[in-house]
């Protein structure tokens, strides 16, 4: 069995995996992650791998100590992936852009792929059919949004995401969700219809803590799996362990 575990930018997510069918995930705080952790490899005992991915701030040592138990394996750029990386700046790019790449270049063979996840960040990530990543775009989440008309106006309050009754805002909570999250459909739509344009035998993956929210509002098709980065980690490493 192995353990993913991935350290986003607020939480912590998990899943355990007995080959490729993940069988429980879970989603705690940071400051949590040691209890959580341990009370997981109590209830599966057989895990004998942990695979961590983290973009936070989290230190590895918080993890090292599971090698008296198991083995723990840090992702990082060195591993094999497979794909082919043409980013201008390969060592910039996010370990989690490279699992959700890897996930996608696996899982779905002989297409493009676009990979959008929809967290603290959205990030687009772009991989032909011939197994090349291409790159593509950071912009700021959909909390970010919500925080950032907050944060750096005089008068605007924070709200919490919430559906707008309409495009038109009649109030100043109303005005807000309808540009934040019309604003940010709209966005992905664009970036979708922008790579439809130049690109056919297309597959679009949403993933991330938002693609619940997300989803149905999208005007285009698309493959909406909130675990997707788990089960690309789960599918890195086992990648890792046949190519190494």
């Amino acid at each position: 069995m192995i353990l993913t575990v991935d350290v986003g930018n607020t939480r912590i997510k998990g899943a355990v995996f007995e080959d490729n069918v993940l069988l429980e995930d879970f989603v705690f705080m940071k400051t949590e992650h040691e209890k959580n952790i341990q009370n997981i490899l109590k209830k599966y005992k057989k895990v004998t791998h942990l695979v961590v991915a983290s973009v936070g701030y989290l230190e590895k040592d918080s993890f090292l100590h599971y090698n008296n138990s198991l083995k723990v394996h840090f992702v990082s750029h060195i591993d094999p992936f497979p794909f082919i990386n043409h980013y201008a700046t390969p060592q910039t790019l996010g370990i989690d852009r490279m699992v959700l790449a890897a996930g996608a270049t696996i899982q779905f063979p002989k297409q493009n792929r676009l990979v959008i996840d929809v967290g603290t960040c959205v990030t687009y990530d772009f991989i032909d059919e011939n197994d090349v990543y291409l790159g593509g775009a950071i912009a700021p989440g959909l909390r970010l949004r919500y925080e950032s008309l907050h944060n750096y106006t005089a008068k605007l309050p924070l709200l919490a995401s919430k559906s707008p009754d309409s495009f038109i805002g009649k109030s100043t909570a109303e005005s807000i969700h309808s540009g934040v999250v019309n604003g940010f459909v709209y966005e992905i739509d664009g970036f979708i219809d922008e790579y439809k344009a130049h690109y056919s035998n297309f597959i679009i993956i949403l993933t991330g803590g938002d693609t619940e929210f997300l989803a149905k509002r999208l005007k285009n098709t698309i493959f909406a799996n909130s675990n997707f980065l788990l089960e690309s980690l789960n599918q890195t490493f086992q990648y890792k362990i046949k190519n190494d």
